[in-house]
């Protein structure tokens, strides 16, 4: 006999105190997914863009983006490390997969799930600049209330407060990403 979700019992999911508020319903991010794919389709019309997803928290934005996109478009992934399994940067970006397609004559459109600090950000700018990039953009799906202007975020979808939050991407401890919508996390790091 096969086993199927039927057959089993499965732990609360967000596990129970893991999440506090909702932030962004699902519904609130897919409209404005929808106007951030039209906005950068009128910014990169004449030309293909490539839209770099910023792994592993962009992925699900970055699909969504994509289809949002009303034209040309290519894509490829880059992994970036700050945070490691914590809940704060480390200070240090570190490139652990770089791109697969050359960036330079591009423009190149860095797809974020959150621009907090700016440290990756900026270091992305410069890395992609240093390759000869015909133009850099930002799209991120959030970033930090209060965030200073620099590096400017061509693209957001929202502002959101400084507490850590999980969903549509955002992670504690590489949990909680396949959640459809954002909302804080109240948990404990390790705890599952």
């Amino acid at each position: 006999m096969t086993d199927t979700s039927a057959d089993r019992e499965f732990p609360p999911f967000p596990a129970e105190g893991d999440l506090g508020a909702v932030l962004l319903t699902e519904e609130q991010i897919q409209a404005r997914v929808a106007e951030l794919g039209v906005e950068l389709a009128r910014v990169h019309s004449g030309h293909t863009p490539l839209f770099v997803a910023v792994m592993k928290g962009s992925v699900i934005f970055a699909a969504d983006l994509l289809r949002a996109y009303p034209g040309p478009v290519e894509f490829d992934v880059m992994i970036v490390s700050s945070y490691g399994d914590a809940l704060e940067t480390s200070g240090v970006v570190k490139i652990v997969k770089d791109l697969d397609t050359p960036a330079a004559g591009r423009h190149v459109v860095l797809v974020e799930d959150i621009v907090d600090t700016g440290l990756t950000m900026q270091y992305l700018l410069d890395h992609f600049s240093k390759q000869g990039a015909a133009s850099v953009s930002v799209c991120s799906l959030t970033v930090r209330q209060g965030r200073a202007l620099e590096p400017a975020v061509d693209h957001f979808g929202f502002e959101i407060p400084h507490d850590f939050v999980i969903g549509y991407g955002l992670d504690a401890a590489q949990l909680y990403r396949n959640l459809p919508y954002i909302g804080v996390f109240t948990g404990t790091v390790g705890a599952h």
